[in-house]
């Protein structure tokens, strides 16, 4: 029996959803970008899951869409089309409410660069790898890449990686800001497990709220983000009582003295 192409294991509050086709370095044939539309879905409407760890088995994190699968298609303009801009899993990941840790395992390369930018925090391990490689295949990107990766590293390092296709190693990755963290191999996943623990502990509707005020604000305009932090803010605040208040201040000061010793 063939292996499921997308592994999704629930615990503790977390779900690790698993790109699962390391023979072709994970990259997103039809079959798996259902399977990762439907699996993102169904974790969004999961009371259990408050945060979601997405990786890669093998040695890649995830290739992009899958040339080969692609090739052998109808052939026609709107095949292409249709697997390009039709089945989008950056969609699926944006329509999560709940936080998104990319565990950057390996090469992260096109489409796959992309998947990676649509999480919300990148852990990265030794032995990941990015790479746009658009213009040498000679598709412009769809997903958000021309516009995410210039304002996270900033527009001249994102023209370097995007108009040479050259590599970015992890530790270059992380002094240039687009992941957060590098650990070794082995600690990849016990580190995200952590940082979503960390999460779990805030207030779950505040957090996913967070989430949404940061995401729409840096699409817009700093004036217009501040306007859609003090909205939002004060559509929340007034569902919160003095008491709830008090009882997480006692309980988030309790915590910075455990985490100061």
């Amino acid at each position: 029996m063939a292996e499921p192409v997308l592994l999704v294991e629930k615990s503790e509050g977390i779900a690790t959803v698993t790109l699962n086709r390391p023979k072709a370095m994970n990259a997103l044939s039809r079959e798996l970008r259902t399977a990762f539309q439907r699996a993102l879905a169904a974790v969004n409407d999961d009371p259990d899951v408050g945060v979601v760890i997405l990786t890669g088995a093998g040695r890649a994190f995830c290739a992009g869409l899958d040339l080969k699968e692609l090739a052998g298609e109808a052939g026609t303009a709107d095949d292409r089309e249709s697997a390009v801009a039709g089945a989008d899993v950056v969609t699926a990941l944006t329509r999560c409410d709940r936080p998104v840790i990319g565990a950057i395992n390996g090469f992260a390369i096109t489409g796959g660069f992309e998947l990676a930018l649509a999480c919300d925090v990148l852990i990265a391990s030794t032995e990941a790898r990015f790479a746009d490689t658009h213009a040498r295949v000679g598709i412009l990107p769809g997903w958000g890449l021309s516009q995410k990766l210039a304002r996270t590293i900033g527009i001249y390092r994102a023209k370097e990686v995007s108009l040479t296709g050259n590599y970015v190693s992890a530790t270059q990755a992380e002094a240039w800001g687009l992941v957060n963290r590098v650990v070794a191999p082995e600690e990849l996943l016990p580190t995200c497990r952590q940082l979503a623990t960390d999460m779990l502990s805030c207030v779950p509707e505040v957090m996913r709220g967070y989430k949404r005020v940061i995401d729409q604000g840096y699409a817009t305009t700093l004036s217009e983000g501040l306007r859609i932090e003090s909205q939002a803010s004060l559509d929340q605040v007034r569902g919160v009582s003095a008491e709830t208040l008090a009882a997480r201040r006692a309980s988030v000061q309790q915590r910075g003295r455990t985490q100061s010793r």
